[in-house]
């Protein structure tokens, strides 16, 4: 076997000849008897030409054989149960086809436009290192992530281009999105103060993330130290700053005359307790013994306070205090599996992520990032008096960017969630996903999403990510690295569950 960078040769097709959109090339030396060096979908390849280097991107690999281009040959020598390859040399004229589209020319460290083919007989190279890092638009101070699939190269994405328009985490249950998102976080967590460190929130719905506290023995990785775990039983709401607006936000169908019945009596009550705290509760028995107002009016009101006053929710001062805990390359986990009720966890995450946009307004709490696990919870395609947590998603994610507010929206069902906060993620990272819905809901929230994008994300395996968008130049495949921490578990599997059961209800 030669060894050498030369993948094979540019050759005109019947499909057609080299143009700045496609080109073929075959596979393996000129004199098709060396042992040819493997080419896979998803490879960059480079060109060499006298405006610069081109690079592409192979879209097609396929084989052909002129022995075997004959049907009716074919089925008559089958016939006679001689084998092809006794007779005819059909070993050297099989020929590996490839399909390369050409993304840009490479010249002087700058990534052009492509205005002109390569010509036929060019040679097809495998890239340089460093070249195709600097073509992709990697960073040498970034997130690493993984690695660049069928290339041995690191790939580290810039934190500005990444999060300033957001991200968007998605896959099918199973692909590995929450592995991704704790490697990813682990990067965040990593980072030196003169890199510049975001704090970091965590919504955890099911209580995922707890193993990045805990680090594997042979990483020499210490996390212990940057996280911050609470559980959402402790999460309390100050009722004294919330106003008729806020509770009609967590009541849709509260009436304007209700709302200004509360507005009257908040009003009231803030004046008769002169700057001291309240509760919940101190409201509720104010409307109670309220002597003027329409009976229906008060009754309604009652009840709609009444249902807040069940989630244990509101309390007399807001915990935690937000602007202490945030603080620059440190984590907070919000551990929400103790709650069943998805309306207590979306006005939980309303409440903190408007708190979060007011911080970062006023500058009080360090560039902040929210990871956002099931997201088509908070912020579904769906009417907003469903989703109490959608209004300050979407605003966060055409506005956020301007005060460095981040979002990393992680999502098994991409059709349940918002188009308007999907189209906002500036950096899309998709592992495997097959249900077409989905795959449509993406092609239509997403310019750069094509057909033969969508046939990629269907065909990853576990563990390999495709990472569009603005965090890097082009579209990469990537093989997501190991963690560091340890992955946490939900216990064994079905079958050795249900087998454990029987056995124990036997005895």
């Amino acid at each position: 076997m030669i060894i050498s960078d030369i993948l094979g040769t540019i050759v005109c097709h019947q499909d057609g000849t080299p143009n700045t959109e496609k080109f073929y090339f075959i596979v393996g030396g000129l004199d098709l008897q060396e042992e040819r060096t493997p080419v896979h979908i998803g490879q960059y390849v480079s060109v060499k030409t006298d405006e610069g280097l081109i690079i592409a991107h192979v879209e097609k690999v396929q084989k052909t054989n002129r022995y075997f281009s004959q049907i009716d040959a074919v089925s008559d020598f089958t016939r006679t149960g001689k084998p092809f390859s006794g007779i005819f040399p059909v070993d050297r004229w099989e020929y590996l086809l490839a399909e390369a589209k050409p993304l840009g020319l490479f010249k002087e460290g700058r990534v052009q436009r492509l205005t002109y083919p390569p010509s036929p007989g060019a040679q097809v190279r495998i890239p340089d290192t460093k070249v195709l890092s600097d073509f992709l638009g990697f960073s040498a101070q970034g997130l690493h992530l993984g690695s660049l699939l069928f290339h041995d190269i690191p790939a580290i994405f810039n934190l500005t281009r990444m999060f300033q328009k957001h991200v968007a985490l998605l896959a099918m249950s199973g692909a590995g999105k929450s592995y991704t998102a704790a490697v990813m976080i682990e990067e965040l967590l990593l980072r030196r103060s003169e890199d510049g460190r975001p704090a970091i929130l965590i919504l955890d719905v099911h209580g995922e993330y707890s193993g990045l506290e805990e680090s594997h023995s042979s990483s020499g990785a210490k996390f212990e130290d940057k996280i911050t775990v609470i559980r959402s039983p402790l999460i309390e709401l100050a009722t004294p700053k919330l106003n008729s607006t806020d509770f009609a936000r967590y009541s849709p169908e509260m009436s304007g005359i209700q709302v200004r019945e509360l507005t009257r009596i908040i009003r009231t009550l803030r004046k008769a307790r002169k700057g001291k705290t309240y509760g919940l509760d101190d409201l509720i028995a104010a409307i109670e013994n309220d002597p003027s107002g329409n009976v229906r009016t008060r009754e309604a009101l009652l009840g709609w306070l009444d249902n807040l006053h069940r989630l244990r929710l509101f309390g007399r001062t807001s915990t935690p205090n937000w602007s202490k805990i945030m603080i620059p390359g440190k984590a907070v986990i919000l551990d929400m599996s103790d709650t069943i009720s998805l309306r207590k966890k979306q006005i939980i995450a309303a409440e903190i992520i408007q708190q979060l946009f007011y911080l970062r307004r006023e500058n009080e709490i360090p560039p902040t990032i929210v990871l956002v696990e099931e997201a088509h919870q908070f912020c579904p395609e769906a009417r907003r008096g469903l989703a109490y947590s959608k209004g300050i998603l979407e605003t966060v994610a055409r506005e956020g960017r301007k005060y460095n507010l981040g979002l990393a929206l992680i999502s098994q069902r991409p059709v349940r969630l918002s188009t308007t906060v999907l189209s906002q993620c500036g950096t899309n990272i998709f592992l495997r996903i097959t249900n077409p819905n989905d795959l449509d809901h993406l092609k239509s929230s997403s310019e750069q999403i094509t057909r033969s994008t969508l046939a990629s994300i269907s065909s990853l395996s576990v563990g390999e990510a495709l990472v569009v968008g603005q965090g890097t130049r082009f579209p990469v495949f990537i093989k997501v690295r190991p963690r560091l921490t340890k992955e946490t578990g939900f216990g064994d599997d079905f079958e050795t569950v249900a087998k454990r059961f029987d056995k124990e209800g036997n005895r």
